[in-house]
């Protein structure tokens, strides 16, 4: 039998039902999603299981978003893990902002799929 082990997508997100219905989605994609509701526990998680993407959410509790992203890609152990934003804050500076702090993606909540970010993910995974 192959390696059962699936691949891990680390979610932060602080809508509990925005992570109940992503929990859903990614585990039928074949996905492990491990969670967290705040900033500073999602970089505690990120550290220690080494997700193979990981999808962020930027206004959290504790810890913003681009304050994980600053912290993320600046520790050589996660500098290369694929950030995913995934967020309701649409204004271009906030994307700016985003990805010159190194998230890969940048999507708007009430414009994406389920499975977009499903497809979103499996860009980086392969």
């Amino acid at each position: 039998m192959k390696n059962d082990k699936k691949i891990e997508i680390l979610t932060i997100e602080d809508d509990k039902f925005l992570l109940k219905a992503y929990k859903i989605k990614f585990s039928q994609a074949g996905f492990d999603i491990i969670t967290a509701t705040d900033g500073a526990t999602g970089l505690e998680l990120a550290k220690k299981e080494m997700p193979a993407v990981i999808l962020l959410d930027l206004m959290l509790p504790k810890m913003n978003g681009f304050e994980f992203l600053k912290k993320i890609k600046s520790d050589e152990q996660t500098k290369n893990i694929p950030v995913l934003v995934l967020s309701n804050l649409g204004q271009k500076d906030d994307r700016e902002r985003a990805t010159s702090l190194g998230a890969v993606e940048y999507l708007i909540k009430t414009d994406c799929k389920l499975e977009e970010i499903v497809e979103k993910i499996r860009k980086y995974i392969i």
